[in-house]
């Protein structure tokens, strides 16, 4: 780990930000196989049942509500980079281990509460998403299931920010590769073979996830090169600690919150339009999400980057963090998108062969390739914010940019313009400019640069 800590604070600035960024880079894209493909298997079992999309609508429907209960988990694992990194860059290791093994035990004990009234509330959930019919039924069955798996996913956000504020992003990038690698083998063989469809796809992410959760966070009380060991004794709740955990990842919880909320209001819009529209605005998202990998992983690792540098007070060397990650993701984004922007049709009929959904798809695809720019530049901000402890910043270009900025504008295309089902994919990429314009003034304005840890605040045993 002091090796980690030296190459943050001191190793060319390319160096740490590819050593730190390119594990991440890896688990997201992991992650968004997983998401493609799991997309793909419920697809071809409705094309093979003679569905019209009703379980992948349903899936893209409750997104936004899983979301939404993440949220604490989002909370917990930004105050852990934040707190962590700046810890182990001032020196006091003592007082991150405490904060590391404390965001352990009230991630388990706040998503255990979730999970349960979570499941009990689901009927009433996706009713108020505004699903129906088919659609209705399949998300109730899908969310329910993922309720009972919400302390896999906290454990798994703990476990990453813990690792990755140490600068060990190679450990996490390997427990999602073996989880991401048995829920695509499973995915088929519950939802196809066993003939399970929309539940074999939740209950294959539960399986893989728990299974792999428990070897990650048993690593962390074991000696190791990679992580300072925790202590067993440190899982006990301490009231002050959760109370600064709770203070710094408050806003990245609200955040998270507005978001999905945010995201749940915009499926409402855009389900307006039809079914076909809602499935192509996801198909389209989850291919996003993979052409946006490299700035959401530049980003991640920036955090910590961030981070460690303003506690051991090196400005300087934070700003560079900032600059080169944003040049780093730009030049990867636009190289990237390149390729799928050629491809876009072809690559969309591998996941939905009906005409007006491909149409619409095809389109939002390539005007959000065209503009990928702005979205580097997003990822690069929020990194920055969250590194340094100034989480309410985050909260704000991530709650804005939805909440002031694009629902509103879908609001007025859709009633002031006949752009049609084209309103939702222009609010889209101006809502991107104008925060990420937003953003910019913002850092310039050089408030994030003041770290939060000043002195040690928590006890140790």
């Amino acid at each position: 780990m002091k090796n980690k800590k030296e190459m943050m604070l001191k190793a060319p600035m390319v160096k740490v930000v590819l050593m730190m960024a390119l594990p991440v880079m890896m688990s997201n894209l992991m992650q968004t196989l997983y998401n493609l493909a799991d997309t793909y298997w419920v697809g071809q079992y409705e094309m093979m049942n003679g569905f019209e999309g009703e379980m992948l609508s349903a899936i893209i429907l409750i997104f936004p509500a899983i979301g939404m209960l993440l949220a604490l988990g989002t909370g917990i694992s930004t105050a852990c980079i934040s707190l962590i990194s700046q810890y182990i860059g001032s020196g006091n290791e003592d007082h991150a281990k405490k904060v590391a093994a404390q965001a352990l035990s009230f991630s388990f004990i706040s998503s255990l509460i979730l999970g349960i009234i979570g499941a009990i509330f689901t009927p009433l959930i996706v009713k108020l998403l505004g699903a129906e019919g088919a659609v209705l039924e399949n998300g109730i069955i899908y969310l329910r299931l993922m309720m009972f798996g919400l302390p896999t996913v906290f454990l798994f956000f703990t476990f990453n920010a813990i690792k990755q504020s140490q600068g060990d992003t190679f450990s996490p990038m390997l427990f999602s590769i073996l989880s991401v690698t048995l829920n695509i083998i499973l995915d088929p063989i519950l939802m196809i073979v066993f003939d399970m469809g929309i539940a074999g796809a939740a209950i294959a992410t539960i399986f893989s996830r728990g299974l792999f959760i428990v070897f990650a966070i048993g690593s962390l009380f074991k000696e190791s090169k990679r992580h300072m060991k925790l202590d067993y004794h440190d899982l006990k709740l301490d009231m002050i600690v959760i109370k600064q955990i709770f203070q710094i990842g408050l806003p990245a919880s609200i955040s998270s919150v507005m978001s999905s909320f945010g995201f749940g209001v915009l499926n409402n819009f855009v389900i307006g339009f039809g079914v076909p529209t809602l499935t192509a605005f996801g198909i389209g998202n989850r291919i996003t999400g993979l052409i946006l990998m490299p700035a959401m992983g530049i980003g991640s690792a920036l955090g910590a980057i961030v981070g460690t540098n303003l506690g051991a007070e090196n400005v300087p060397r934070a700003k560079s963090a900032v600059k080169v990650s944003f040049l780093l993701s730009s030049g990867i984004l636009v190289a990237g998108g390149a390729i799928i922007f050629v491809l876009a049709e072809p690559i969309i009929l591998q996941f939905n062969n009906v005409p007006e959904v491909v149409s619409q798809a095809t389109v939002y695809l390539k005007l959000i390739i065209a503009t990928i720019p702005l979205m580097a530049a997003f990822s690069v901000l929020n990194g920055t914010f969250i590194g340094s402890g100034h989480t309410g910043l985050s909260l704000f270009i991530s709650a804005g940019r939805l909440w002031l900025l694009r629902i509103p504008l879908i609001v007025i295309f859709k009633n002031f313009t006949n752009l049609g089902t084209n309103s939702v994919w222009y609010a889209m990429i101006l809502s991107n400019l104008i925060i990420c314009l937003i953003g910019y003034a913002i850092y310039k304005t050089g408030t994030w640069e003041t770290k939060i840890v000043k002195e040690p605040r928590v006890k140790v045993a």
